[in-house]
């Protein structure tokens, strides 16, 4: 049986309760403080991840291993990020994998970047334009702290005034004027390759789908994504009172040949 033990230096994620959890880097010698007491790293080196520790006031901790979600749900934020709910209906429709070259616009903090890149590890690539050069400096961060920093190419380029890549897989747009990038998008993508889009407003949505009618797109579907959790207690079950709602509309479509003249 494969067992995998906490290392110095791993991140784990310390979970307390549903409403509570802390994503922390074990370094050796060193203390993390809670409300309910504190951990010393240095009790954590060397046990399996599921094992439950006891803070200094008793109160049980379980040191989980971080899974995709955690790194981008605990990343560091200057911008709203794309959720998992979305994120996982982009990865699918996008039909990316290992080894797909794929192109992002923009970065923000690397939320979307962080999902993608790890889609399509091992030999894949993303290509992440951003405007907004600080914004990329804390995705940079959050690909480090995940490990995946070596399959990205951060670019500080406005990918509406053209893409440099060519023969790409999928592009995916999320930014104020996707529609803006769709004839580059046209020239970048392998024949057959997707396009897909990701904004907040049906306004952005509609000039969006005209262009990628204009640019000899098919297979165009736009979709919105609404997920909520549910309580489930005996007796108490049912749908939890708050839920994330919309977050943006989803546009997918297919590059097809132009038709002849």
């Amino acid at each position: 049986m494969v067992t995998q033990k906490i290392r110095k230096d791993d991140y784990v994620l310390l979970y307390l309760s549903q409403r509570k959890t802390y994503m922390v880097k074990v370094e050796k010698g060193k203390t993390f403080h809670t409300h309910k007491g504190f951990i010393k790293f240095d009790d954590l080196i060397g046990k399996e991840y599921g094992s439950r520790v006891l803070s200094s006031l008793g109160v049980e901790f379980v040191a989980l291993k971080p899974l995709l979600r955690d790194y981008i749900m605990k990343s560091v934020r200057k911008t709203q990020i794309t959720y998992p709910k979305d994120t996982a209906l982009i990865v699918m429709f996008s039909g990316i994998g290992p080894g797909s070259r794929v192109v992002e616009a923009g970065t923000g903090t690397g939320a979307l970047t962080t999902a993608l890149a790890h889609y399509v590890k091992p030999h894949g690539k993303v290509y992440s334009y951003e405007i907004r050069e600080e914004f990329l400096k804390t995705a940079k961060k959050n690909l480090k702290r995940a490990g995946l920093i070596d399959l990205v190419e951060l670019k500080n380029k406005d990918v509406t005034a053209g893409i440099d890549e060519i023969d790409v897989d999928t592009i995916i747009l999320d930014l104020a004027t996707p529609w803006l990038v769709v004839p580059h998008a046209y020239t970048a993508l392998r024949p057959c390759g997707t396009l897909v889009s990701f904004s907040p407003t049906i306004d952005q949505v509609v000039k969006t789908v005209e262009a990628l009618k204009e640019s000899s797109f098919v297979d165009i579907k736009t979709v919105e994504c609404l997920m909520r959790r549910m309580q489930t207690e005996r007796g108490k079950t049912r749908p939890q009172t708050l839920m994330t709602g919309h977050t943006g509309y989803i546009t997918f479509a297919r590059k097809a040949m132009k038709p002849e003249a």
